[in-house]
Order: structure tokens, then sequence, then C-alpha cells
């Protein structure tokens, strides 16, 4: 089979792959720290949650290049460590059952297994998918996978909230049904994974560089810039987001079904627009699609101070989704675009480490912070949100001014990109 027929097939699997996971993702995610809840856990602990696996995660992968280059194949680490990753969804599912004296802190931990087994995969799958794709048609097919993918993700993720929904007054066994059907997805997204075609991976010990080397770099090398901005922007967002669920169905009191409408706007919002932010990255570069998304992400925890009607939150969820479907897609295309193939597992782990502990300190700090803060209309976590606001805003002025554009690009005015986006020209 030629090489062009081998890797037509392998998108294909990878697709078919990605249908699961995101069955997957959409039946976790936004559902984890709900779950959590639900098991009687704090503020601290929940804060403890989104953290400790982020961190652990962001450590392994400082070996995930390493482990890649012994094996000599990306598809043995991304089949070994993802089977690893479909196994551990079985005592999350059992937590309360095997565990009912200290339920939150072995979910804590088979959480962090769960995210560091996933974690440890995606530099050899991200390089295995940049060789499948051409540089200057990745952000088409990336917004055109991701707006498949997250159709995916909002129909699972509304589902897992319409049976929470049908057993409120039995919510463990709703979860146990969510988890179980992601647990299944998984698994099948595994076997389709198996399915992929890798081309031959060639390891040069001259490309080699420590972690230590990668930092040395910070102040001279743009890609290590872009990864400082990324991490520091993700340090900011993790104050508050962990605890945004907290805010609605333990402040606000919001249903599941409220909840979940809430979460998938967001969803909704980005395969709506993810297509087309890939189509304006492949033109004028991803740079400045980064620019323009981070202002509104850092304006995002902001909105929630105003108001807390459902409706006008469904607006600010719109905004969320426009802003991080843009800024997610192009973040992780403008690491393609950096960094030389035969880099690029290497560099890919080293930013997952920073970017994976700067969302792990930040919800340690946010989980610390929220209860010696003062109320804002009568809510501590209110007072989390400003100050995430106001960090991210911070990060964004002095950081984006910094890193510059790698690949040629169309050149296009301020005025006419932003005339682009509102939908009044075309770019």
């Amino acid at each position: 089979m030629k090489e062009r027929q081998k890797i037509k097939k392998s998108l294909r699997a990878s697709f078919i792959d990605g249908i699961f996971v995101s069955g997957m993702v959409g039946l976790t995610t936004d559902y984890i720290t709900p779950y959590a809840l639900a098991l009687k856990a704090t503020i601290t602990q929940i804060g403890y949650l989104n953290s400790i696996p982020n961190f652990i995660s962001s450590l392994l992968q400082l070996k995930s290049a390493d482990v890649t280059e012994k094996l000599a194949s990306r598809k043995k680490v991304i089949n070994i460590f993802v089977l690893l990753h479909v196994l551990m969804g079985i005592p999350i599912i059992l937590v309360p059952y095997l565990f009912k004296g200290n339920s939150v802190f072995y979910l804590i931990v088979f959480v962090t297994l769960f995210n560091a087994f996933n974690a440890f995969t995606i530099p050899a799958w991200a390089s295995l998918m940049a060789d499948h794709i051409p540089e200057n048609k990745r952000g088409r097919y990336f917004g055109w996978r991701n707006k498949i993918l997250g159709s995916v993700v909002t129909v699972f993720s509304f589902l897992a909230g319409f049976i929470l929904f049908l057993f409120k007054k039995d919510v463990l066994k709703g979860f146990i049904i969510i988890f179980s059907l992601a647990f299944i997805c998984r698994a099948i997204s595994w076997y389709f994974l198996t399915r992929m075609y890798e081309p031959r991976f060639k390891v040069k010990k001259d490309n080699y560089f420590s972690f230590l080397d990668f930092i040395r770099r910070i102040k001279t090398s743009n890609f290590a810039k872009f990864v400082v901005f990324v991490s520091g922007l993700n340090f900011c967002v993790n104050i508050a987001a962990p605890f945004f669920a907290v805010f609605m169905l333990r402040d606000l009191r919001l249903s599941y079904l409220t909840y979940t409408i809430l979460i998938t706007t967001v969803s909704l919002t980005g395969l709506l627009t993810i297509e087309g932010w890939g189509r304006r990255a492949d033109r004028i570069g991803n740079l400045r699609v980064l620019r323009f998304t981070s202002f509104f992400i850092a304006t995002l925890p902001l909105w929630w101070i105003i108001n807390h009607n459902p409706l006008y939150l469904i607006l600010i969820q719109i905004l969320s989704g426009f802003a991080w479907s843009g800024f997610n897609l192009c973040a992780t295309n403008f690491i393609f675009d950096c960094v030389s193939p035969s880099k690029r597992i290497r560099c890919i782990a080293y930013f997952n480490v920073l970017n994976g502990s700067a969302l792990c300190l930040g919800a340690i700090l946010g989980g610390y912070l929220v209860n010696h803060l003062p109320n804002i209309f009568g809510f501590q976590i209110l007072s989390l949100f400003f100050l995430s606001g106001i960090l991210r805003l911070l990060v964004v002025f002095y950081f984006s001014g910094k890193i510059r554009e790698v690949r040629q690009i169309e050149t296009i005015s301020s005025r006419d990109f932003f005339y682009s986006v509102i939908g009044l020209r075309q770019t």
C-alpha cells in the first residue's frame, strides 16, 4: 500500500477514535467536579482534584519523549498508555462502593492516574498527526475535525446532564451510568488507535535537549516565550476555572439540567466557530488569532460578577466558546509551526510540563484563596473570579507582544480582521 493511502486510512481510523474519545470527554470532563461534590467534597478538595492530576501528568511528560525514543515508536506509546487510561476508568466508577470512608481521597488518586496515562500519549499522538497533515492545511483540517468532534462532546455532555437529572434522587447511580458509558467509549477509541499507521520514526541524538536546556532559552527562544505566555495565562485561568461548577451547583443552586445547558453552550459555540478560526489562521497566522482571543478569555470571569441569571450566563458562555475554540486550535497549530518534526515530541512534552504545572499551581492557589478572600455580592468565589480576570489581563498585555509569527502569512489590518470575525467582511 502506498504511503498516501496508508495515511488516508490512518486518518480515518484517527477520526473514528476521535468520535469515541469525544464521547468520553463529554461524559467526564465537566462532571468530575460535580461527582466529587456528590461525594461531599470540600472546596479545598475540589482544588486538589483540579491541581494534583495536572501536576502529576505534567511531570510524567518529562519522560514521554525519552520513552518514545527508546521504543522507537510513537504508536507503541499511544497504544500502551491509552489502554492503561481505559482500565483506570473502572476504579473511578467504583469509588463510592469500594472506599466509602474516604471516597474523595481515592477519587483524586484515580483521576490523577486517569489523566496521567492519557497525558503521556499526547506528545506522541500530536507528533504523529502533524506528520499526517501538511502545514498549510492544518488549520482547516483541525478546524473541521474539531467542529465534528466538538458536536459529539456536546451531545454526550448533554446526555450526561440529562441522566443526572433523571437520577437526581439517587445521583450516584447517575454518575455510575455516565462513567460506565465513558469507559466503553474510551475502549472503542483505543481499538481504532491501534489501527493507525506510523511513518518511519527516526531518532537523532543531536536533536536531544534537556528540560533545563529548554528553561535556559526562555529569554531568547520564540517557542519558549510562547510556552510561558500560554502557561502564564492558564495559571491565571485555573485560579478560578475549577470553581465555576462549585459556584453554579453549590452557591447558585442550579439544577443539573441548567448546569448542563450552560456548559454545553460553550461546546456548541465552539463547534460553530472553530472552522472559521481554522480558515483565518491558515491565511493570517495562528498568532493573530491567539492575541485576539486571549483578550476575551481574560475578561470572562469578570462578566460572572455582574449578573447570575441563567439567560445572562448563557451569553457569557457563548463568548467563552467563541474565544476558547480559536485559542485552543491556534495554540496547538502554533506549536506545529514552531517546531521541527524531529524535535516535536520533546517540545510538546516540555510545553505540557510547564502548562500542566501552571494549571496545578493555579488551582492550588485558588483553593487556598477562596477561603480567605472577602465577599463580593455575598460570595467569596466572586472575589476569586475578579482576581483571575485581572491577572489574565496582565499576562495578555505583557506577553502576547513578545512572540512573533513563524511562517509567511497574509497581511490584514486590525480593523479588517475584526470585521471578518464579526461577519461583516470575509478574510
